[in-house]
């Protein structure tokens, strides 16, 4: 069964943020970041079960090319993206959302 994917409005603006931060670092590596969001959220929906769960119903999926990982619950007709998390930055700040 293929899950409708909602990223909450906060995962929205991380994932804008970066993408915008890498823009700066380099013309056009913020569309590559975008790029393997992406890739992340197609393999997520396709495979939802496939990430390690990290606290409770909350899994992780580690983007291969940038320090970053998606967390996100799956419930019975979707797959909520929760946080677009750096691996240096505030753990489990995203612990509130829903």
């Amino acid at each position: 069964m293929i899950r409708s994917v909602l990223i909450h409005p906060s995962a929205e603006a991380e994932i804008n943020e970066a993408a915008d931060f890498y823009d700066i670092e380099s013309a056009g590596l913020g569309d590559v970041f975008l790029d393997e969001v992406e890739h992340a959220i197609r393999g997520i929906r396709e495979f939802p079960d496939a990430a390690p769960p990290l606290v409770g119903r909350v899994r992780k999926r580690v983007l291969a090319k940038f320090p970053y990982s998606l967390l996100y619950s799956i419930t019975d007709d979707e797959i909520r993206v929760l946080a677009v998390a750096h691996h240096k930055r505030r753990p489990f700040y995203w612990r509130g959302r829903r």
